[in-house]
């Protein structure tokens, strides 16, 4: 815990950030971390509050309330230490996690809860600013090769803790740079590509070797599905050379919207506009021409890649931004009435205080358009009864629109990818494999491994980080009979 009484005599803090109006005109990350005197602040609000519910409400179970109270008393390498006793990535979770854990606080119950979030992006910025972020390559090898299919979040700790254990560690990857959706899918303000950069060093450091742009299978991947493949590997390959092959190549398959009027120019999956302003900002000069300047653009779907679509067309000087959900409006509470869960309140994002019209209950009906090209969406309005909606009669609506996209989350991980292995699926597309007990994580196919969203469906960055560290200790007992990794 902080400070006894701390949380009676300090407020929650919210991070440094740059005004809405100077931020629309860069790509850089906006919010900075607190500084030290700032974050013991917060660590001193964490209570004595004998059953840490943030730690049940973290994915990875961070071990929340020790680090509070190493902040809080200024011991910041004991902080970074204990952190990573539980997360390989805390600049990521640290950047653009919902912080579940914040929604399970004691103190969410009537108050603000502790800046848990804030206070782990200082730590791990702190460390690295300090040097005290290093590889901590195998004593010993093991001489066992494992191939993990996928970069995101699950496959690169799956991968770190797997070299750690002394194995020979071979991350493949369709598209041109590791990430995943780090890399591809969260833009730059949100999380600048440096970050991800500086933790790949230290696992090469480890050992683990990486390869871009080989697409594993023979099937192209599907639309609204990138890729930057230049080689392909069949799975009776991987099989062949590896001695255990893990799957994390994410949940990629996007919803789509099969209306009247979908194969118009200008409707695009959110997955098909994001990756290329991330490419630009790299610095990739043949990027295609796509682009919300001067355009309507239309956003449907209402979660965080819809937010994260609101951003990139905003810094693109979009015309209008309008952002339709197809559910009812959430709840605006200022409380968490289901706590220590996650509760389904309104929550407006950084990117939405940018500028944006939002409406909820609306669906769309057909896409419009001359020529060829998109001009407006005609949509109805819906009303929500016993969790069913209906249409209202006489509400249809016309919104104009040069450019809508599609962000309704995704569906499935690549079916292709799946079947390459011949590996068992469950009701919804997903690689089939338990979590706990003898064979955990092992799919029906003795030698194959999954985690993250290929095998839970899409989820969380923190969640495919405890997957691929569990995951990975389980194809450490596999290959070895036992195993020292954490779980």
């Amino acid at each position: 815990m902080g400070k006894i009484t701390g949380f009676l005599e300090y407020e929650r803090l919210e991070e440094p950030h740059e005004p809405k109006e100077t931020r629309k005109k860069h790509y850089r990350e906006f919010y900075a971390r607190l500084d030290d005197q700032s974050a013991g602040v917060q660590g001193a609000r964490c209570m004595d509050c004998g059953i840490p519910f943030c730690m049940q409400g973290c994915p990875v179970n961070n071990i929340i309330p020790d680090f509070n109270d190493l902040v809080y008393r200024q011991d910041w390498k004991n902080a970074i230490e204990t952190l990573h006793s539980t997360n390989n990535f805390p600049e990521f979770t640290g950047r653009i996690c919902p912080a579940p854990c914040e929604e399970a606080c004691v103190l969410r119950i009537n108050e603000d809860p502790v800046g848990i979030k804030s206070i782990e992006h200082a730590i791990i910025d702190k460390a690295w600013e300090e040097g005290w972020v290093r590889a901590q390559p195998a004593a010993h090898k093991t001489g066992k090769k494992v191939a993990v299919v996928g970069s995101g979040p699950a496959g690169l700790a799956s991968a770190q803790q797997l070299a750690r254990a002394g194995h020979d560690v071979t991350v493949l990857e369709k598209s041109d740079r590791i990430g995943g959706l780090l890399r591809y899918g969260i833009p730059d303000f949100k999380l600048e590509k440096g970050v991800i950069d500086r933790r790949l060093e230290q696992m090469r450091a480890e050992g683990v070797k990486f390869r871009t742009s080989v697409l594993v299978g023979t099937q192209p991947p599907g639309r609204g599905v990138g890729s930057d493949a230049r080689a392909n590997i069949s799975g009776e390959t991987l099989l062949a050379e590896f001695d255990a092959v893990v799957l994390a190549a994410g949940a990629e398959q996007p919803r789509d919207l099969p209306i009247p009027g979908r194969e118009l120019a200008g409707v695009h999956f959110a997955m098909e506009f994001l990756p290329l302003q991330n490419k630009r900002v790299a610095g990739d000069q043949e990027v295609k021409d796509l682009w919300a300047t001067d355009k309507h653009v239309v956003i449907i779907g209402g979660g965080d890649t819809g937010s994260d679509c609101v951003g990139t067309s905003n810094r693109h000087n979009a015309k209008s931004v309008t952002q339709i959900e197809l559910l009812e409006k959430p709840d605006d509470l200022d409380y968490n009435p289901v706590w220590p869960y996650w509760p389904i309140r309104l929550r407006t994002s950084s990117s939405h205080e940018e500028g944006v019209k939002r409406d909820w209950s609306l669906a769309t009906k057909e896409f419009t358009g001359e020529k060829g090209q998109v001009k407006a969406l005609k949509t109805v309005r819906l009303q929500w009864k016993g969790g069913k909606p209906t249409e209202i009669p006489g509400s249809e609506e016309v919104i104009q629109a040069d450019l809508v996209l599609l962000a309704m989350g995704f569906v499935s991980p690549l079916q292709s990818l799946i079947d390459e292995f011949g590996v068992q699926k469950d009701a919804r597309g997903n690689a089939k494999a338990p979590t706990d007990g003898q064979g955990a994580y092992v799919t029906s196919v003795p030698k194959v491994f999954a985690a993250g969203d290929l095998r839970r469906g899409q989820s969380l960055v923190v969640w495919a980080i405890r997957e691929g560290r569990q995951c990975a200790r389980a194809v450490d007992e596999f290959l070895m009979g036992f195993s020292e990794l954490p779980r």
